[in-house]
């Protein structure tokens, strides 16, 4: 009986122990991708002629250390209907600059970008976006009747569709956080769009809205594509639980000419854009 008892007692310390040997998962590693961050945004009241292209390469999602800024690619922005052509230079950082770019507002245009002997390229028209009318707080239409919410009120154009994306960020909080919209069953109105910041009870790191806090509110017009794109992508950032979206490749519109396989990550976009900010009393 005792040996019966001891022979149990070292099974359950060999189990117990055993618990706690370090479990090396091997990760599956994809194809490092060209990332293309070409967001040519035009500030109402600016000549938007400054523009910047950025060329990365994408990496292991634990790889923290790698330098993955892309230099010595090609750069350019074609403007389909007049054919005016706009180099943007290497500034060997990964970033690739302009000062001569000319927005025309509902006109196409056409990125190119050449690295390591491969042809990428995108197509998309610079859309408007009508003008914000009024900001204002309040407590009403928002999750909770007692935290503070930032309304943003504009009139949507009539006998268009149109495609907003909107960006809040309050002053002090490391990533601003992103909305998509569309005037499907509001065509020709004026429109009320509410942000609000719903606190996190469980861990108090997520604060509402309240007096004294600053939020900067950039709206953009954007095309129905893009709309589509930032959808899915806005899901998946923000879905959490059972409910939350299936990860999955978004692609975005930038095409391999020379080897279609070989996609880049990224998208091409242009935009007309009301940047403001809104503190709260």
């Amino acid at each position: 009986m005792y040996n019966y008892i001891k022979s149990i007692v070292l099974l359950l310390f060999v189990s117990i122990t055993s618990c706690s040997d370090v479990i090396d998962v091997e990760v599956q590693e994809g194809q490092s991708r060209l990332v293309i961050q070409a967001s040519l945004d035009w500030e109402k009241g600016t000549t938007g002629n400054e523009q910047i292209v950025k060329l990365s390469t994408s990496t292991e999602f634990f790889d923290t250390t790698s330098n993955t800024a892309v230099t010595g690619a090609s750069v350019s922005v074609t403007n389909d209907v007049s054919g005016a052509e706009f180099i943007f230079i290497d500034q060997n950082n990964g970033e690739y600059t302009t000062s001569e770019f000319v927005p025309v507002l509902n006109e196409s245009y056409t990125l190119t970008v050449i690295h390591n002997g491969e042809t990428y390229s995108a197509n998309e028209t610079m859309m408007t976006v009508t003008e914000i009318t009024d900001l204002y707080q309040g407590l009403e239409d928002g999750f909770d009747d007692e935290e503070l919410e930032l309304h943003v009120e504009f009139t949507d154009p009539e006998d268009e569709d149109n495609f907003y994306l909107f960006k809040f960020q309050k002053q002090g909080d490391l990533l601003p956080e992103f909305e998509v919209g569309d005037d499907e069953f509001v065509n020709g109105n004026e429109l009320d769009w509410w942000y609000e910041i719903e606190e996190d009870e469980d861990t108090d790191k997520i604060e509402a809205l309240a007096p004294g806090d600053v939020v900067t509110i950039e709206m953009y017009g954007i095309s129905e594509a893009y709309y589509g794109y930032m959808d899915i992508l806005i899901d998946q950032i923000g879905g959490v639980g059972i409910f939350s979206a299936t990860p999955v490749a978004v692609k975005g519109n930038c095409i391999n000419l020379t080897n279609p396989d070989n996609y880049a990550h990224g998208y091409f976009r242009l935009t007309e854009v009301n940047k403001t900010s809104y503190t709260f009393e």
